[in-house]
């Protein structure tokens, strides 16, 4: 993998943290154009899981909360959305103002050169300008950027000004999970109870093949896929599930008092909550491509596997 040396900070399976406290820019006025969206019925919305499976991650218990009719964008915002949005107003990234941002090691460019590795996660790589526009590092983005793949390496910051500019939000847990179930009631995937497999079932964009070393493509992409790609669910929506990890409106919180619930908790204090997995998940190592699974990481971090969706209010 190329370790030259280990960067400190937060060490989680998932989502590397970058830790800092960015400066956050004033957030850009409304006026974008809305991304392609969907009514997502109100009603009795189920959250979380009675089987939780990372019983630390706080996936349970399943509960009941009641939501008003929303709109949600049918897909991750894209890189095309993003670029209208910083052609537009300006908007510099977390990434660029930090100068990096983590890789995952197999990604990462071989002109980059040597990379810092996140202690006990070295397969994460602190990347110098990797950006939404260079993914796997300077001078990438004309192979490896792709207008209707999400957009990547934006931080909760970043994804909140993109939300507020075309007169939206980022979802809540409730409405995000609401949604992702598609109306199928309590399923553990968008499109039912069938579990993803290695050989002949890849409804979604995960990892298959034995994780970090080998990953056999199975489902057709080592990295992203197109925001608009596999089956959508019941309402109309892609991806909720494996692609890219998207960012919520939330505070990662665990509500269990169980010791190991309370260490996560305290280890990931005044992080953003994320659902959903991404292309590097696994069930062998991080099974969180489920839609009662979540994680959280800091509001200033960006990853080449962190991406949102937005939600507007009313339907």
């Amino acid at each position: 993998m190329g370790v030259s040396e280990q960067i400190g900070g937060k060490s989680l399976c998932c989502a590397p943290a970058r830790g800092g406290a960015g400066a956050v820019a004033s957030l850009p006025g409304g006026g974008g154009p809305r991304p392609p969206a969907r009514d997502i019925p109100g009603g009795m919305a189920l959250i979380g899981t009675a089987e939780p499976l990372i019983a630390q991650d706080g996936e349970g218990p399943l509960r009941t909360r009641r939501l008003g009719r929303f709109r949600m964008a049918e897909t991750a915002v894209t890189n095309a959305q993003f670029a209208d949005f910083v052609d537009s107003t300006g908007w510099e990234t977390e990434a660029e103002r930090f100068g990096w941002s983590f890789v995952f090691w197999d990604q990462v460019d071989a002109a980059v050169g040597p990379t810092l590795g996140v202690a006990d996660v070295e397969w994460w790589r602190r990347v110098d300008g990797a950006t939404w526009r260079d993914i796997n590092g300077p001078g990438t983005a004309g192979r490896d950027w792709d207008p209707d793949h999400p957009v990547v390496h934006l931080s909760w910051n970043d994804a909140r000004a993109f939300a507020r500019w075309v007169g939206g939000r980022l979802p809540t847990e409730a409405e995000w999970e609401h949604a992702a179930r598609g109306g199928l009631g309590d399923v553990r995937f968008p499109w039912g109870t069938r579990e993803p497999d290695d050989s002949d079932f890849q409804p979604c964009n995960i990892w298959q093949g034995r994780f970090p070393r080998h990953n056999s493509c199975a489902d057709g992409f080592a990295a992203t896929a197109p925001a608009r790609s596999f089956a959508a669910n019941g309402f109309g929506l892609y991806n909720m599930c494996g692609n890219v990890w998207e960012w919520t409106a939330e505070p990662f919180r665990v509500r269990s008092q169980k010791r190991a619930a309370r260490a996560q908790q305290a280890r990931m204090q005044g992080f953003k909550l994320i659902k959903g997995g991404s292309f590097l998940c696994h069930k062998s190592y991080c099974y969180r491509y489920r839609i009662a699974a979540r994680t959280g990481n800091s509001a200033d971090s960006t990853t080449s596997h962190m991406g949102f969706r937005v939600v507007w209010d009313g339907a």
